[in-house]
């Protein structure tokens, strides 16, 4: 995440997080270890590499603190490390010559531009079906049925697939070159950036066991900070360099994608980033499930600098 003091986050949260992304590098590293081992060397080479560079960690940690906040008391790492992976393999297809074509990220030079194509895409389709494989295993760890396994990689699969992720940069893909109405944007980045980050707290409260109300408040505050998270994106595209962000800065502006602030300007694509954030603290709070990890979080996805 950010050093500590970091936008929207207390240095004692800051420390927290910088332990848990630690903690979740540690699962990530086990993952490679368990999961990796009949996999085509080259392949496996460049699932390490996605998986293993700097990143934010931000979904594992969101999962792992709607577990706790709905009194979960396991060890969920390894079901935190299964979002992770699916967001990795997202990154590595979306950056893409057939995609959004992109040379960078997370501040070192993309998976296609260090394997090639085929690998890189090889890669990303693997990453899938493990990522299945350890959130059943790290369910089942953690002594859940098989019911609630199920469940849990029904709804993983589910944010990634044609209902989520997928179907969100097809949208993305066709909405290159069109001048969106914000209703179609906000479905677009719904399903590409939403739904894997609703997934992240949603599966956190399966994984504790939390009824179906505390379930369905996380899933709204997962909407809503996911869209935050697309809209400062959004801004951050336009306002920050290329390394302070650890991608191309201005990539949007090349691809001639709509984006928030060409709809509503950046002071205004901020307010509706900042509303979003309000209005998923609030279904925490009307639950009394809005810690003050799940808050700073929610308020450092609009105010994060990268």
């Amino acid at each position: 995440m950010t050093a500590a003091g970091g936008p929207g986050i207390s240095e004692d949260t800051s420390r927290s997080f910088a332990a848990e992304r630690v903690a979740v590098q540690r699962a990530l590293d086990g993952f490679c270890a368990r999961w990796l081992e009949d996999v085509a060397p080259l392949t496996a080479e460049a699932i390490r590499y996605a998986l293993l560079g700097e990143g934010k960690r931000l979904r594992a940690v969101l999962l792992l603190e709607a577990y706790r906040a709905c009194g979960g008391t396991g060890d969920a790492l390894d079901l935190a490390a299964s979002v992770e992976v699916v967001h990795a393999y997202s990154l590595v297809h979306d950056d893409l010559p057939c995609m959004d074509d992109d040379d960078v990220r997370r501040g070192r030079p993309t998976v296609h531009r260090v394997y090639g194509v085929p690998v890189a895409t090889a890669a990303g389709l693997a990453m899938v079906p493990l990522a299945a494989r350890c959130a059943w295993h790290a369910a089942k760890a953690m002594g859940l049925g098989d019911e609630t396994a199920a469940d849990i990689v029904r709804d993983l699969m589910g944010a990634s697939g044609a209902g989520g992720m997928i179907g969100g940069q097809l949208l993305d893909l066709e909405g290159e070159g069109v001048q969106l109405t914000l209703e179609s944007l906000e479905r677009v980045h719904r399903l590409k950036t939403g739904a894997l980050i609703m997934a992240s707290v949603t599966l956190g409260a399966r994984a504790a066991l939390a009824p179906s109300g505390r379930r369905a408040a996380l899933a709204r505050y997962g909407a809503a900070i996911g869209l935050a998270f697309q809209i400062a994106d959004d801004v951050l595209d336009i306002t920050a360099t290329t390394d302070q962000l650890g991608k191309t800065a201005a990539r949007d502006l090349d691809l001639n994608k709509s984006t928030y602030p060409a709809l509503l300007g950046v002071e205004g694509a901020i307010e509706r980033a900042v509303a979003l954030v309000e209005d998923g603290c609030a279904a925490l709070q009307y639950e009394g499930l809005l810690t003050p990890t799940l808050e700073q979080l929610a308020r450092y996805i609009v105010e994060r600098r990268s």
